[in-house]
């Protein structure tokens, strides 16, 4: 039997077995589209251990008032409900990299 989806991404960020990498941009955002390849790579290289996804904040704005996302891109990871990693701006993919696998080492992944 095929594992069910989760039905949000609250639920997603709670019940997954793998942490969250989520990409907070908006469509508009030049800065957000310069973040993009890096997470692409960074979905890529971490496939299996992470679950990657973006969420547009101008049709999330719940979500990003949630997480208090005032500038973008944000980028968060979350693991068991918490969020271990945030980081607000432009980052080069090393960057990214480097904190997705200090954040893993913390979450234990």
């Amino acid at each position: 039997m095929a594992k069910q989806l989760p039905k949000s991404f609250f639920e997603l960020i709670e019940v997954s077995d793998k942490p969250v990498l989520v990409d907070f941009y908006a469509d508009w955002c030049g800065p957000c589209k310069m973040v993009s390849p890096a997470i692409k790579r960074v979905a890529e290289n971490f496939k299996g251990r992470i679950i990657t996804i973006k969420i547009n904040v101008d049709m999330k704005q719940h979500i990003a008032a949630r997480y208090q996302i005032q500038s973008i891109p944000t980028i968060m990871m979350f693991f068991k409900g918490k969020d271990i990693m945030r980081l607000t701006g432009a980052y080069p993919y090393e960057a990214i990299k480097a904190e997705v696998e200090k954040s893993l080492t913390h979450a234990g992944k």
